[in-house]
């Protein structure tokens, strides 16, 4: 009998535009916030004033005027500055940030291991390129996040204290969790509040330096200072609670979409439910000891610091919402040993309609994890730990253009996904070679293949350190000439590396359900001979990666 597991509910692309109308509450609330930590500062000015000034003296209104004037000033720059900042550093800058170390691939620790191959089977069974995999070596909390600008760019993070409690399933269900806000477009908005709302609370950092500078002071003004300061630091706390406010606003709903997810995508509603409970037990529960524990509490897998505004909703009921049956002491007791498979679902032959390859689109598909099983153990184990280094991805990638390779079709782009992470950490000079080199080998015949347009075009993308692309506005009918270029691709026709490059980025301004039409006519296109053959899928793969549309394998395998 087929099990029912809960859904999700809506689809990747509406929940990209429910993601960009997210940001457009928080701009909203942040303007709200503004306004009231500027109201909050000129009230305060005016009682400092008349404490200071004759009785009968009147607040002049230049006094509005720099209190307006100056408290913008503070908050937009170092609003701009950690938005700044963090846009150049993405998710790598968020890890940092987080006191988090980048596992090395290499690792002969058996947890990270785990971790690493955990991370790689749900990355290839979404379609999702590999992320980067970091580890908060200090927490002894069970927590975990996801940060970057877009799912090709993304890093994961887990404690420590995670890796030691939690058991592969358990881990498998975090990690299941945290890929729906890669894909459903949370990470943006995340990071976008970690930089909007630093400027809010600063005003709070302002006030506690002028009390501490007032109180060594022995001037006759320190007590006008201290009284200022204390002000300042009254306003900082409402603008924390302000911003604590606006992430739950943006962040609770976002937890039980992706606590659905991971049910969804793992079969397994024990695996979320039960990290869930151990996070009840464990002594540290999931609180981070970093100092930005509170600033980045909207990210976490589970609340990361105490707040008047809970980000996530209570343990219980994400338990309950995940897993209606679930026993908490019966899960406990039969925790330690091997928990007997569950039935697995009849795959059968792939579905191989348009629609059903749309319906792929950035979903986390019950099945997809067994796939990507079957997968990687399918590539020698010598080859996975040669392409975990530059030189080694950098031989591997070039043998796919040689004519003569026979590494098998179906496990190219599955293997692309396992060294791309290592090409990622090397120098640009570096990453350039490897581009450059890939064309020479592509045109040596004088002939692109669709095979080796598709491994150009995911390998360029995914090596060019592009800037975060801007949210895409655009519609299709605008960017009609690009569009039907890579349809054309489908039907025979030829076009250069760089036309399709070129063609790519100009989609990539598509808003998201304009990318949904593309991928569509892509789709048909692409099923137009009856049957799609393998480069067509890879190619089309390696177009919806470099879009955002992340598309896992068609069951090729």
């Amino acid at each position: 009998m087929r099990r029912r597991y809960p859904s999700a509910g809506l689809d990747f692309f509406e929940n990209q535009e429910r993601a960009r109308r997210s940001s457009a509450l928080l701009v909203f609330l942040y303007a709200l916030a503004v306004l009231g930590i500027v109201a909050g500062v000129n009230a305060l000015l005016h009682v400092a004033y008349r404490w200071s000034a004759p009785p009968e003296a009147q607040v002049p209104l230049g006094v509005y005027v720099f209190g307006t004037l100056a408290t913008l000033a503070l908050i937009l720059s170092v609003t701009l500055v950690q938005v700044a900042r963090l846009s150049a550093g993405g998710g790598d800058a968020v890890a940092r940030m987080a006191g988090a170390r980048r596992v090395d691939p290499h690792t002969a620790d058996p947890l990270e291991r785990r971790l690493l191959n955990v991370v790689e089977e749900i990355a290839i069974a979404s379609g999702v390129r590999v992320p980067g995999v970091y580890v908060m070596d200090r927490e002894e909390a069970i927590n975990a996040f996801a940060a970057g600008y877009d799912p090709s760019h993304a890093v994961l993070s887990v404690t420590r204290g995670a890796l030691r409690t939690l058991n592969r399933d358990e881990l498998q269900g975090v990690v299941a969790h945290e890929f729906s806000h890669i894909l459903n477009g949370d990470m943006r908005l995340n990071i976008r509040m970690l930089g909007v709302l630093a400027g809010i609370v600063f005003v709070g950092a302002i006030g506690r330096f002028m009390m501490y500078g007032a109180a060594r002071a022995r001037s006759r003004n320190a007590g006008a200072a201290v009284f200022v300061g204390a002000g300042l630091l009254a306003i900082g706390a409402i603008g924390l609670a302000l911003s604590q406010l606006i992430k739950a606003a943006v962040s609770r709903q976002r937890e039980y979409l992706a606590d659905a997810s991971s049910v969804q995508f793992t079969r397994n509603p024990d695996a979320i439910a039960g990290a869930l409970d151990q996070i009840g037990l464990a002594a540290a529960g999931t609180r981070v000891a970093n100092r930005y524990a509170e600033d980045m509490s909207h990210m976490y897998f589970a609340s990361s610091a105490p707040a008047l505004f809970a980000t996530h909703p209570p343990i219980a009921e994400r338990i309950r919402r995940a897993h209606p049956r679930f026993d908490a002491e019966s899960y406990r007791r039969r925790r330690a040993v091997p928990v007997a498979p569950e039935e697995k679902q009849e795959e059968g032959q792939a579905k191989r309609t348009p629609e059903a390859a749309l319906a792929l689109i950035g979903a986390l598909e019950p099945g997809k994890i067994d796939l990507a099983r079957r997968l990687m153990a399918s590539i020698p184990a010598a080859l996975h730990g040669e392409i975990e280094t530059p030189e080694g991805a950098r031989r591997f990638l070039l043998s796919l253009m040689s004519p003569d390779s026979r590494f098998p079709r179906a496990l190219r782009l599955p293997a692309i996904d396992l060294a791309l992470p290592a090409l990622k950490d090397a120098s640009p000079e570096a990453r350039r070679d490897v581009v450059s080199a890939l064309e020479a080998a592509a045109h040596a015949d004088q002939r692109v293949t669709l095979g080796e347009l598709a491994v150009l075009v995911l390998v360029r993308d995914q090596l060019s350190g592009a800037p975060e692309a801007p949210a895409g506005r655009r519609t299709l009918a605008e960017l009609r000439a690009p569009a039907e270029l890579l349809a054309s691709l489908f039907s025979n026709a030829t076009a250069g590396p760089q036309a399709v490059t070129g063609a790519l980025e100009a989609l990539k301004a598509l808003a998201p359900r304009e990318k949904e039409k593309l991928m569509k006519e892509l789709a048909a296109a692409a099923f137009a001979g009856g049957e799609l053959q393998i480069a067509e899928a890879e190619l089309l793969r390696a177009v919806g990666a470099v879009l955002d549309c992340p598309l896992p394998p068609f069951g090729e395998a």
